[in-house]
């Protein structure tokens, strides 16, 4: 599972790392080191065969929800959706058939469970060694409340994780290669065969590296550069 991520780049920013057509924001959204179900994420999307940046809250909303206080409350429970059964999960398959995305990430969290061998609990930072943007695949969609407001919203696709990373936990987000950016932002692509073999990589977890960090993290309302600095195991780790 990934439950928090870190962006700690402006909208321009990532419009020039992604190589984007454009930007449907007028401004960036605010730097944050801990972003948490529910906040306003970028998403990397097609629109009219351009390649644009968008947001979205995290959290897909289902499109039975009728009421925004009901949207509000599901969607913690569905900010990850898994690579292995998204085709078939009433709250996700739709979006994977008609509205795929990239998430750009510059690192994300996770925390050690008591199946590994560190200690259970303990927070890691995960991130790319040439200090590039993730790739996060995704899926997003739109809602409309009882009231008429219209909502995007997005899921981050895992798989089961490999490596060093399945020391720790698990799952993994699904890194989408550039090379297959193209095919997986069509929204005229809607082979399910074909979608989930892009999904497919032979080195999932290749460049990315995990550092232990303090648990700080553990606290939404902590936020800042310090949360991703590796520190050492065994230190005395406060929340405060």
């Amino acid at each position: 599972m990934c439950g928090r991520y870190a962006q700690t780049l402006g909208a321009e920013e990532i419009v020039q790392s992604f190589a984007l057509d454009g930007s449907s924001l007028d401004q960036s959204l605010p730097l944050n080191w801990n972003i948490a179900p529910t906040n306003e994420i970028y998403i990397i999307r097609n629109e009219s065969g351009s390649r644009i940046l968008d947001s979205a809250s995290w959290g897909i909303i289902a499109p039975w929800q009728k009421t925004m206080a009901d949207a509000r409350a599901s969607q913690s429970h569905a900010i990850n959706a898994r690579s292995e059964s998204i085709h078939e999960k009433p709250t996700f398959r739709h979006a994977f058939r008609t509205s795929r995305c990239l998430i750009p990430a510059t690192g994300y969290y996770e925390w050690a469970t008591s199946l590994g061998k560190f200690a259970p609990k303990q927070p890691f930072y995960i991130s790319r060694v040439d200090q590039r943007q993730l790739s996060i695949a995704g899926i997003w969609s739109s809602w409309q409340s009882e009231k008429g407001q219209v909502i995007q919203s997005a899921a981050i696709i895992t798989r089961e994780a490999v490596g060093e990373l399945a020391t720790i936990h698990s799952r993994m987000p699904v890194f989408m290669p550039e090379a297959r950016w193209s095919d997986w932002l069509d929204p005229e692509g809607r082979d399910i065969n074909r979608l989930i073999k892009l999904m497919v990589n032979e080195d999932p977890a290749a460049g990315v590296a995990p550092v232990p960090v303090s648990s700080r993290v553990n606290v939404v309302a902590n936020n800042g550069p310090e949360l991703i600095v590796p520190i050492e195991l065994g230190a005395p780790e406060t929340l405060f």
